[in-house]
């Protein structure tokens, strides 16, 4: 392993894209690789089991190719299978989480909301976060169906997208919080339409930022942050169809780049189609 290796991420989609802009920003000097598992989102609906299995296998990948550590830009794949990497592999792993500890710090009057998906909200580990860090406030849920499916075609702002948001954020302004949780990856792409409905006064808080931070600190401790003679490239890559992913990736991610999938066998040799190449039958 070698400081010029690559940072590896994934995520179950396109929402992924928000934590990789951070690492970016936080890390200019540094190659990234970034799958977006299209092909099965959104994970939010899956068992625990399939998550697992998914999360092996584009982790697999990235070690393949060489990544230095693994991000793991999902709050509903951290849950369901940080732990389970952390023990299999011998890079870095570095998972999400909703953002409870910065929000109950945040909030003025102790009421929260959390945006998420329902795996997220259902697991244990979100569970665990409540209990630790917000014991004696008031913490209001709200599963976010369709949200993630909205941001995969690209519209963080549309009719539909602002029918969506209304009709989740409307609980959460009823019981007065101030303080508001974007608990999954996709959702920091809606945040200019969420903070356009709920208004000024409510701050909106996501991890993305958080997990740059941490990943910076564990690749100095390791001594693998790459040199600042050189500007990273990012390498896109996803499971499902490359041409109908590529306009969404152009519309949030600020880089130009070419969008390769995965081949359908599970890319076991380590290469991959490009999105315009034909993809191998479906096994």
């Amino acid at each position: 392993m070698t400081a010029h290796a690559p940072i590896g991420v994934f995520d179950s989609g396109v929402g992924g894209l928000s934590v990789l802009r951070e690492i970016r920003a936080l890390l200019p000097h540094e190659d990234l690789i970034y799958i977006a598992d299209s092909r099965y989102t959104p994970y939010g609906n899956k068992s625990q089991s399939f998550i697992q299995e998914r999360s092996i296998h584009l982790a697999g990948f990235l070690c393949r190719h060489q990544a230095k550590a693994v991000v793991i830009a999902c709050n509903t794949a951290t849950a369901a299978a940080a732990e389970l990497l952390r023990g299999r592999l011998s890079v870095p792993v570095v998972g999400m989480e909703p953002a409870v500890k910065p929000a109950a710090a945040a909030s003025r009057n102790g009421r929260i909301g959390v945006l998420a998906t329902e795996g997220t909200l259902k697991s244990a580990r979100f569970a665990a976060l409540l209990s630790r860090f917000a014991d004696g406030l008031e913490v209001h849920t709200q599963p976010c169906h369709g949200l993630v499916e909205q941001v995969e075609q690209g519209d963080t702002d549309g009719p539909v997208t602002r029918l969506l948001l209304t009709r989740y954020l409307a609980p959460l302004t009823r019981a007065g919080v101030d303080t508001i949780i974007l608990g999954c990856t996709h959702y920091p792409f809606l945040r200019p339409a969420i903070a356009d409905i709920v208004g000024p006064d409510i701050a909106l808080i996501d991890t993305g930022g958080a997990v740059a931070r941490h990943l910076r600190h564990r690749l100095d401790q390791a001594g693998l942050l790459a040199g600042r003679g050189r500007a990273g490239r990012t390498d896109v890559w996803t499971s499902g169809d490359g041409k109908q992913l590529q306009p969404v990736i152009d519309r949030l991610w600020p880089e130009q780049v070419e969008l390769r999938e995965l081949a359908t066998d599970g890319d076991q040799n380590g290469t991959g189609l490009p999105s315009k190449a034909t993809k191998a039958p479906t096994p």
